[in-house]
């Protein structure tokens, strides 16, 4: 398939009209006051412990970028390569997060915990 034919079979799948981008931005605004209610009620109100409020703040985050780059980015309508070479650099990262928030949050207070 030539490079004009992917074009033309590209521009042939339905994007969302402005209504669903609206949709769209309503949700990320209503994620974006949770993210923000958890944060005062972790730091002001005495709510959520602040591991809760950290997990809650970072799953919305995650979600809120996982939208804007399948909608907004539309690489929810692109080739399937495209979304492989976008999610292994994404893994990779929560990977090298994860790793390093357990090397300097985890490992330390195990090890004074074991009395180390």
């Amino acid at each position: 398939m030539s490079s004009e034919q992917r074009e033309i079979a590209h521009d042939q799948h339905s994007h969302p009209g402005p209504r669903q981008y609206v949709m769209i931005g309503l949700v990320l605004t209503l994620m974006t006051v949770v993210e923000i209610l958890a944060y005062y009620a972790e730091e002001d109100w005495g709510l959520l412990s602040a591991g809760l409020a950290a997990v809650v703040i970072s799953l919305l985050s995650a979600a809120k970028f996982i939208i804007v780059v399948l909608w907004y980015m539309h690489l929810k309508f692109d080739s399937k390569i495209f979304t492989g070479i976008f999610i292994f650099p994404a893994l990779l990262a929560i990977l090298v997060i994860s790793a390093l928030y357990v090397a300097q949050q985890v490992l330390p207070r195990m090890g004074s915990a074991l009395g180390s």
